[in-house]
């Protein structure tokens, strides 16, 4: 499309998904959210802009592989259960760990495994539906 209104509105509407996107990956632990429909929301940004600008521009504007940040997603995933099970508990058993404190209250922040299970499978969301619909638009 050789729009320019539509071109400029889709980099806006891109910057804006890709917020929200990364919004509901972090509240997905505790609120309606998480890696899933944070994957789905980012996919839909490149998806917008493909059609506004074109998939090789929209691939030039990803800067990596979707296919490659799939397996990535997956390799991080794999690693959030490797986690669990190098402590002793049973696989994808939740891990925390308090930075500046020993609980919740008294810590600064938390690093737990569920977060980084939740951005391997934001990765293999976002590669996976941004490769099948890129690939197919190409097609086309």
């Amino acid at each position: 499309m050789n729009s320019i209104i539509v071109t400029a509105g889709a980099r806006i509407l891109v910057a804006l998904l890709l917020v929200f996107s990364v919004f509901m990956l972090l509240r997905g632990h505790n609120l309606p959210g998480g890696g899933f429909i944070g994957g789905l929301l980012g996919a839909t940004a490149f998806i917008v802009y493909a059609i506004a600008c074109g998939t090789a521009e929209a691939r030039k504007a990803l800067r990596v592989s979707p296919e490659g940040l799939a397996m990535v997603g997956l390799g991080v995933a794999l690693v959030a259960g490797l986690i669990s099970a190098l402590t002793g508990d049973p696989f994808f058993t939740g891990q925390w760990y308090w930075v500046g404190g020993d609980s919740y209250e008294t810590a600064a922040f938390s690093i737990n495994s569920v977060l980084v299970f939740d951005v391997g499978v934001y990765m293999v969301v976002f590669g996976g539906i941004l490769s099948l619909i890129l690939m197919l638009e190409e097609e086309l």
